[in-house]
């Protein structure tokens, strides 16, 4: 350290300057490399963890009272293109198109839908009384999938 002084004061002005300005550069650098980016990932990570354990949490919460239930199905409080439309919309997503077939059956079309997410709507609206006929997944090629489903509701 004692040699750095007498060596600083023989560098001309632009050079201490230049090298003031890589100093501080430097010292913004690690903390940057140093602080703000892992606590950044740290509070992402926490963030998608949290996401998840509400996701989880919802799926036990209507796995309890699926079982409360005792397997009762209550039926469907309105016609059923009404009862997926709203179920879709609550779910988020976009129906393409949603024709009947007759008084409890529908034809669906999703254009785009998480895979996983698209299944648990399914199990949920199964049930629910919603029976899956058939249903066509098309992968999209950037990780969603398109759904043709043959939706009806099921009989007492």
């Amino acid at each position: 350290m004692t040699g750095l002084k007498p060596w600083f004061d023989a560098r001309s002005l632009r050079e201490k300057r230049l090298l003031v300005v890589m100093v501080v550069l430097l010292a913004v650098t690690l903390v940057w490399a140093g602080i703000v980016r892992p606590v950044g990932d740290a509070l992402s990570s926490t963030e998608e963890r949290h996401a998840a354990a509400v996701v989880r949490l919802g799926e036990a919460e209507a796995a309890v009272a699926a079982i409360r239930a005792g397997g009762r199905l209550a039926p469907l409080g309105a016609s059923l293109a009404d009862t997926v439309r709203a179920r879709a919309d609550q779910a988020g997503f976009p129906l393409g198109d949603l024709s009947e077939d007759g008084p409890d059956r529908v034809r669906v079309r999703v254009p785009t839908a998480r895979p996983g997410a698209l299944t648990r709507w399914l199990a949920s609206m199964e049930a629910a009384g919603v029976l899956v006929e058939q249903a066509t997944l098309t992968d999209n090629g950037d990780r969603s999938v398109a759904a043709q489903l043959v939706l009806r509701a099921r009989r007492s």
